[in-house]
């Protein structure tokens, strides 16, 4: 039985997909953005550490992918003032808050593909 609510058919006794649930999806799901994701849940590691973490990653898709998992507030760039100054990069709160469904999915991928 299909109703109409907001404008939109929905099917009575099921849950609708909100524009927030496809919105991380494309977030995470965005080319090796999981992957980097993954690789930063064991803690902070600096941009050469990712790139032999994701094998096969470019440096320029890497930046890319840093610059937006920054603007989302899913990962932080640490400046460490030392000789030579070190640049690192880790998860914040919302990016740790991620490893429950990255795990998952990982566990999801060794069974079935």
């Amino acid at each position: 039985m299909y109703t109409m609510a907001s404008e939109q058919a929905t099917v009575v006794g099921r849950e609708t997909c909100c524009s927030q649930y496809h919105q991380a999806v494309e977030l995470v799901g965005k080319r090796w953005t999981g992957a980097i994701v993954f690789v930063l849940l064991e803690g902070p590691v600096r941009f050469s550490e990712v790139k032999r973490l994701v094998p096969d990653l470019s440096d320029r898709l890497l930046s890319e992918r840093m610059k937006e998992l920054e603007s989302e507030g899913i990962v932080e760039r640490r400046v460490i003032d030392d000789m030579p100054v070190k640049v690192e990069y880790a998860l914040t709160a919302k990016g740790e808050a991620l490893e429950p469904a990255v795990r998952a999915l990982k566990l999801w991928a060794r069974t079935w593909l």
